[in-house]
């Protein structure tokens, strides 16, 4: 993580520097959090058993089908699998692949999409509102027989994935991601940002790419690292395991325990 911040080689990285022992510190108290919240089961129903539902139920084209297989391979890089079912997040993926596929002229809003109750094709349309959604635009969620708020979660997934296309480096390497980036996402309830524009992250972040551990006068330092004892080092190159007891200064983050509804 530090390397890629940097955009070094991870050998340019020394073992022992204070980001990596930040990093490693972090991780750990992570870890606790987690496992505490998924009471050790690591079994995860996966997105794609839904999608080849949705794909057998409906003949779409091969890119909708290879954009909602990607998303849902992407999604594991966000907490999504331990927050929602296996098809919310494959509808989702479904809703989301469609409207990429039309591209910036498609009439259909991801708001429309997931509406409930699905407007009426038989009423007129205002002037002042949106055309009537079609029916392949809602498949999905007509699929799963979804109820207002299965469908308001589809919207919240979505959002979050949307979220996290926005927050790649989108100047860089993810040059791709940019169309995906600037699609509107649904209106959800309100809920902190889970990530932060890779810009952001890269301006404040404590690592510099020429290995300096300055800080600039307008940025905080970074707090200190609690002192940690290190096991007997392994085999293998690089790695340093940490262990470390709880303090009340070192308990796990209150926003992740409540996110994750911890009592």
């Amino acid at each position: 993580m530090c390397a890629k911040i940097a955009k070094v080689d991870p050998k340019e990285v020394a073992d022992d520097s204070r980001e990596v022992e930040e990093a490693q510190h972090a991780i750990l108290l992570a870890e606790e959090v987690l496992l505490e919240a998924l009471c050790f089961d690591f079994i995860v129903d996966s997105p794609q058993v839904e999608l080849v539902d949705l794909f057998e139920a409906r003949e779409e084209s091969f890119e909708v089908e290879e954009y909602a297989w990607s998303i849902a391979n992407d999604s594991y890089r966000t907490p999504l699998c331990v927050l929602y079912p296996p098809r919310i997040i494959a509808a989702a993926c479904y809703v989301l692949a469609q409207h990429i596929v039309e591209g910036p002229e498609s009439s259909t809003p991801l708001s429309a999409r997931i509406s409930s109750p699905a407007p009426s094709a038989s009423l007129p349309t205002p002037p002042s509102q949106s055309a009537m959604p079609s029916e392949s635009s809602r498949f999905a969620v007509e699929f799963f027989r979804f109820n207002e708020i299965e469908m308001a979660s589809v919207g919240d997934v979505l959002a979050i994935l949307l979220e996290f296309f926005a927050a790649q480096d989108v100047q860089g390497p993810a040059e791709y991601l940019a169309p995906i980036a600037e699609i509107q996402p649904p209106t959800t309830s309100p809920r902190e940002k889970l990530y932060q524009p890779f810009a952001h992250v890269a301006q404040v972040s404590g690592v510099r790419a020429n290995g300096s551990d300055t800080v600039r006068k307008d940025e905080k330092p970074p707090p200190p690292v609690p002192e940690t004892k290190t096991s007997t080092q392994p085999s293998g190159r690089g790695w340093k395991p940490i262990t470390s007891e709880k303090t009340n200064s070192g308990r796990p983050p209150d926003r992740l325990s409540e996110r994750l509804d911890l009592s």
